[in-house]
């Protein structure tokens, strides 16, 4: 099994607030959500989305349909191997907007 070791930063806050993981590679998004959760100390009591570019994976709102794809029916192997990118974003928490970036480190 291939485990993919992330870098999270938690952007534009002083002092800088960093974490590293190490998951799956071919873990769902809405799971990886939840190990950044864990990681950050966050409570999972709001919204997010993960972005690559102009696309988004989150919680599909049946009110505004077609905004963003079904994070529980992407992986992060997914994302990484049909965009080609090692560095995406995680907001969370739209109405405070904590935006943090994401990097591929290494596979092991």
């Amino acid at each position: 099994m291939k485990i993919a070791r992330l870098k999270i930063t938690l952007d534009d806050v002083k002092p800088r607030v960093m974490r590293r993981v190490d998951v799956p590679f071919d873990i769902r998004l809405d799971r990886l959500h939840l190990v950044i959760q864990a990681a950050m100390g966050w409570t999972n009591s709001h919204l997010y989305e993960f972005r690559l570019g102009e696309t988004g994976w989150g919680i599909p709102d049946r009110d505004f349909p077609g905004d963003d794809q079904d994070a529980r029916k992407a992986s992060l192997a997914t994302l990484l191997t049909a965009y080609g990118k090692k560095k995406f974003d995680y907001i969370y928490d739209f109405g405070d907007c904590w935006e943090h970036t994401i990097a591929i480190e290494k596979i092991l």
